[in-house]
């Protein structure tokens, strides 16, 4: 298996995080293990993308974090505090580990989100959790009022937008991934049920 190609000028932290995560991927599988020599580009350069997208929040939180994609990510390089919510426990501690490890502002929720327990956070973040209409049902208690969700996409969002369009209500901005392909990241606010 090939390593992956660090680029050049990452932070410190996030180098600590990206060893940390190879070596925990053997027992949890947190990354598939042919996306390991693409890991910059295809899981955290697809992360970092969002922080040239959002008005600099004082915290978010992040659903589903699995191997901390984006939200862990994101707290390590711009210092914004998130609450990062994962149910399997292996992965929570995981997480935890690299918060740890990288002094990222990461509060670590191992609960489903239905359950987590969380002030509303003025942004929301995920990536490759649900279709849209599950997302916006996990994202709508936990978005503060004026807030914005920032969801990575990939092909397929069309129908995904116009069937959540049926239960919901929203503001929905498409924006071309700076990463490739036929990914997009979702910007949507305003959200409410019909």
């Amino acid at each position: 298996m090939r390593e992956p190609t660090v680029p050049q000028d990452v932070p410190p932290a996030l180098r600590r995080y990206a060893d940390l995560l190879l070596h925990w991927n053997r027992a949890l599988n947190l990354v598939s293990p042919r996306d390991i020599p693409v890991l910059w580009e295809r899981h955290i350069a697809d992360s970092l993308q969002l922080a040239s997208l959002w008005r600099r929040p004082e915290r978010a939180i992040d659903l589903g974090s699995g191997a901390g994609f984006p939200g862990l990510v994101l707290a390590i390089v711009s210092g914004v505090p998130f609450d990062l919510v994962e149910q399997d426990r292996g992965k929570a501690a995981f997480l935890r580990e690299a918060a740890r490890v990288t002094g990222a502002p990461a509060n670590v929720v191992a609960e489903k989100i239905e359950t987590a327990a969380l002030q509303p956070a003025p942004l929301i973040t995920a990536r490759a959790l649900a279709p849209l209409p599950r997302l916006l049902a996990h994202a709508a208690p936990l978005l503060a009022p004026g807030g914005e969700c920032l969801f990575l996409k990939g092909r397929g969002v069309e129908a995904e937008i116009a069937e959540a369009a049926k239960t919901w209500t929203m503001d929905v901005e498409q924006l071309p991934s700076r990463t490739g392909g036929e990914g997009v990241v979702l910007r949507v606010s305003h959200i409410a049920r019909r």
